[in-house]
């Protein structure tokens, strides 16, 4: 919905930034088409630009980068603040100039900090914003990692941009490729946070935020909200037609948090649970026909259209639907290392992209019901960890061990040509090229040493990158930047969904439409 970049420079070193921040910001316009700005501090050292894609408050007030009324902080902001009317009310005294989200982050920033306001805020962000007092930069991003933020030292300069594109457009750019980080997308399909494709560039991980007082050196980041430590401090959640009840409150009331807009709404619509609830969800809060998009396929194995259809004609939406066919695909496949930046690999990347383009031509904002399979347990995963977990504790560690040794030490071309020969009802022919990868993957979760790893063992899909990477010195197994035990206190089921969420939801789902629908110039909305 927005752009954001910025350049922290040494005094002994000031150049005339403006030019350099036009050069940055122009290649984040499919974020914001509809207003660019740049900000440079007064001394020079720091400066902000910004693109906009107008969604509440579409006049001039709610351009950016802008400062507070006091003119101590000034901010270069991308997202939406849920609770921004709660937060607003709760700045008495305040002279406000327009009715925009940013001018209540903003001020609630000079009011509070933004240590606090973290704390506050309820919505998707990834903001940068500068302490004139103090002289310090502060990079923020969101509880769950809808809104990107990369950050990193290029020619003693610390730059930061929504997309890895704006910081190539820094004079000098040109940094090493992150071989382990190669590795990881190997491993995952994505390269996951905090890492980057880069060598000397990051993602600043969900729920933290980075305080830089010298270019030189950046700190380590500090979370603001922890993920782990919610789920811990969850009450027992209500059962039967109370639970429902409870439910269908809590989804209107953050689904219609999210619908506030300036701009015509509509959302994506798959058939599936996730985001049929969501659809219902909208229309009742709704006294018109909701906007529904759907992607078909031309091969119906993969066509979940009709499904789509059916929710669509039962709850009344205005539903509009597009069938892709395999030289529709292809086409788009020359535009992905543009849209993506760093190599990403998620199977649906491109309908994404093609139900964004499609859902641009008649809204501007877009929900979507990513995050929901995380949230209620949604994935068949899920129940395939709980019976691993089993399985694991009927079976002696040694014995365990050397069972997955043995799995794992025949080469998977032996088990492809094992395969072959193996009765339908143990290997199903259209799996048969396939007999050596799983039957590694058996090996890999029968010698896995805890639950994080039996679940990184489930969720990897190559667990040697390292030997497909010249250089690389990886030898990590387990999921990158999240704590490791003796947190992990929680049943296999729950820990999965946890996991899931804080690595496979932010790393490959959100970032997936968070690219797909900026492209295209869409806000897309993650709800659960």
């Amino acid at each position: 919905m927005c752009g954001v970049c910025g350049v922290f420079q040494p005094r002994s070193q000031l150049r005339d930034l403006a030019p350099v921040l036009r050069e940055m910001t122009a290649t984040l316009r499919h974020r914001g088409p509809d207003h660019s700005g740049v900000w440079v501090a007064k001394g020079g050292e720091v400066g902000f630009g910004h693109t906009r894609l107008a969604i509440v408050d579409l006049s001039e007030t709610g351009e950016q980068p802008m400062s507070s009324g006091d003119g101590r902080w000034t901010i270069t902001y991308n997202g939406e603040l849920y609770n921004c009317d709660y937060l607003r009310r709760s700045l008495h005294s305040v002279r406000w100039r327009g009715c925009s989200d940013t001018e209540v982050l903003v001020e609630h920033v000079a009011r509070h900090g933004v240590p606090e306001t973290l704390k506050r805020a309820k919505g998707m962000f990834a903001f940068a914003c500068w302490d004139t007092r103090e002289s310090e930069l502060w990079l923020a991003r969101d509880r769950f990692g809808e809104k990107p933020l990369y950050y990193g030292l290029c020619r003693d300069s610390l730059v930061f941009a929504s997309e890895l594109k704006a910081l190539k457009a820094f004079p000098g750019f040109a940094p090493d490729i992150n071989r382990n980080a190669l590795c990881e997308y190997f491993r995952w399909t994505n390269v996951p946070s905090p890492m980057t494709i880069y060598e000397g560039v990051q993602k600043l991980p969900p729920a933290h935020f980075v305080r830089i007082g010298e270019v030189g050196t950046i700190p380590k980041p500090c979370p603001y909200w922890s993920a782990i430590d919610t789920a811990r401090a969850q009450p027992n959640i209500q059962m039967g037609v109370d639970g429902v009840d409870g439910l269908a409150e809590a989804l209107d009331l953050a689904v219609g948090a999210q619908m506030v807009a300036d701009v015509p709404i509509g959302a994506f619509l798959s058939g599936g649970i996730d985001s049929s609830s969501l659809v219902a969800s909208m229309q009742r809060l709704s006294s018109t026909p909701i906007r529904t998009f759907t992607v078909g396929f031309s091969e119906a194995g993969y066509d979940e259209s009709p499904y789509a259809a059916e929710v669509a004609a039962a709850l009344g939406t205005d539903h509009t639907e597009i069938v892709v066919s395999p030289e529709d695909a292809m086409r788009v496949i020359p535009e992905l290392p543009t849209i993506y930046d760093e190599p990403f690999a998620d199977s649906s990347q491109i309908p994404t992209y093609l139900v964004s383009k499609l859902a641009r031509e008649h809204v501007t904002v877009a929900l979507s019901g990513d995050g929901g399979d995380e949230l209620f347990g949604g994935y068949d995963r899920y129940q395939q960890i709980n019976r691993l977990e089993r399985l694991r504790n009927f079976l002696p560690e040694r014995s365990r061990r050397a069972l997955g040794s043995v799995f794992q030490r025949l080469p998977v071309e032996s088990w492809d040509r094992m395969g072959k020969g193996l009765p339908r009802f143990v290997v199903p022919p259209g799996l048969r090229h396939r007999t050596g990868y799983r039957m590694h993957k058996v090996g890999g979760l029968l010698a896995a040493d805890r639950g994080l790893d039996l679940y990184a063992s489930l969720m990897s899909v190559e667990n040697q990158g390292d030997s497909l990477v010249l250089g690389a010195e990886s030898d990590q197994f387990g999921f990158v930047g999240i704590p490791d035990v003796p947190q992990w206190d929680f049943p296999a089921f729950e820990r999965a969904m946890l996991i899931d969420t804080l690595t496979y939801l932010p790393g490959d789902l959100l970032t997936k439409v968070d690219r797909a629908s900026m492209a295209v110039s869409l806000k897309s909305e993650f709800h659960f």
